[in-house]
């Protein structure tokens, strides 16, 4: 790596925002009969995770994991079922039985908060898809069993309320008024169940990013907007809720994507008579700013990664495809190490086809994702294939590593048939 580009990765640890808070993090997913991931599960993740692998090996449908759950409590999973083609697209091809999400996640990534499991299986019949099983557990001590605070199957079921619910705590029977509804849904809007309300709360803070420079050149209407939408269609109302609210903030990620961007000097989000919104960037040679549709692509899609990698009010958890496209290779690494930055406020997922993204990277935070003969998706962690963390303790790149081979999976050109 340059020395250029260690001295601005090196730049980007300084004058970072305070932690506000320890943010929940994901240590295990395990996904079963949701399209390609017949069967898949990623342990020990890192507060910044990459996926790497061919076109049409999951990558995609990993982020949709987040989409659907999300979009389960918000909109409803009959809604969420439908968007998807319900099961004859989303099941497992040729497979039978329920969709099955199991999170293991800590509500706070500090020291000796205890781990909970939510387990989530959705099947369908002739009137529609419904809650088959759910259930949240944890292990109260280190060498207390551990048991389900809350259980729900088609509907029906118990929970534990209070602050640290035991085992011999009363179960509560609340019937729910539709077998389509989570429980986590109903429940987390109560005050007496805390730990169903942190997790309702964990995942409606979380965001997928599928930003579109084409959205992000247009002109809103005038009006400040705390956060950024999926496509980025709002960004001059985030840069003027920023400027209003929290100018510090903006004053910090401007003076980042400066130091990335050469010769940017600042940019403004101003009104119009007829109540649209401008986004205007100025150069540092010209006197008269211009309008940010004349900005290259690769400046207004690093604004609107730093915009949501340094949220005054982070989101839970991150997630971001390709954030290669229309940035200059150099500052790939540079990204990558924002991303890790904002990894103490967000869990962040990442994937990419970029070995200039997986050179920032550790072995340990890049998972290899392939199709095997029988059509669905195997997963392997680079820090687990042979060689590869040998090779990046001995300085090679990681990035460099995969594309010359020595990752044994995920190459498009040598399928494997196991």
């Amino acid at each position: 790596m340059g020395k250029m580009v260690k001295k601005n990765m090196e730049e980007s640890h300084t004058a970072l925002p305070k932690k506000t808070f320890a943010p929940s993090r994901i240590e295990t997913l395990q996904v079963k009969n949701f399209r390609v991931l017949r069967d898949v599960t990623f342990k020990n993740l890192t507060p910044l995770t990459a996926l790497l692998g061919p076109n049409g090996s999951g990558k995609s449908t990993f982020f949709d994991v987040f989409a659907f759950l999300s979009e389960c409590l918000s909109d409803g999973l009959r809604r969420a079922w439908d968007r998807r083609g319900r099961f004859r697209e989303l099941r497992s091809r040729e497979s039978e039985g329920p969709i099955v999400f199991e999170l293991k996640y800590r509500e706070s990534a500090t020291k000796g908060n205890p781990l909970i499991t939510y387990h989530l299986e959705i099947d369908e019949r002739p009137k529609g898809p419904f809650v088959a099983q759910e259930w949240l557990q944890w292990k109260r001590g280190r060498y207390g069993r551990p048991f389900r605070f809350l259980e729900y199957s088609n509907g029906q079921g118990k929970v534990i309320t209070g602050e640290r619910p035991e085992n011999d705590d009363e179960r509560i029977s609340y019937p729910l008024a539709s077998s389509e509804l989570l429980a986590v849904s109903t429940l987390g809007q109560l005050a007496e169940n805390p730990r169903v309300v942190a997790l309702r709360k964990f995942i409606e803070g979380w965001f997928l990013a599928y930003l579109s420079i084409a959205d992000t050149r247009g002109i809103p209407e005038a009006g400040p907007q705390e956060k950024l939408s999926k496509t980025g269609d709002n960004l001059p109302n985030v840069i003027q809720y920023l400027s209003e609210q929290h100018p510090a903030q903006l004053d910090f990620i401007l003076e980042k994507l400066t130091s990335r961007v050469p010769r940017l000097e600042k940019v403004t989000a101003e009104p119009l008579a007829d109540g649209r919104l401008l986004l205007r960037i100025k150069d540092a040679p010209f006197a008269e700013p211009f309008l940010s549709r004349y900005a290259s692509d690769g400046t207004l899609k690093m604004l609107a990664y730093l915009t949501l990698l340094y949220d005054p009010d982070p989101v839970r958890l991150l997630g971001i495809e390709e954030p290669e496209n229309f940035l200059h290779p150099r500052l790939l690494p540079i990204l990558v190490e924002e991303c890790r930055n904002a990894s103490d406020r967000s869990q962040v997922f990442i994937s990419t086809h970029s070995p200039f993204v997986v050179n920032g990277l550790r072995p340990d935070e890049v998972w290899v994702l392939e199709r095997l003969a029988d059509g669905y998706t195997s997963v392997h962690r680079a820090s687990e294939m042979k060689g590869v963390k040998e090779f990046v303790d001995k300085g090679s790149q990681l990035g460099f590593l995969w594309m010359e081979g020595h990752f044994d999976a995920g190459d498009p050109l040598s399928a494997r048939v196991e």
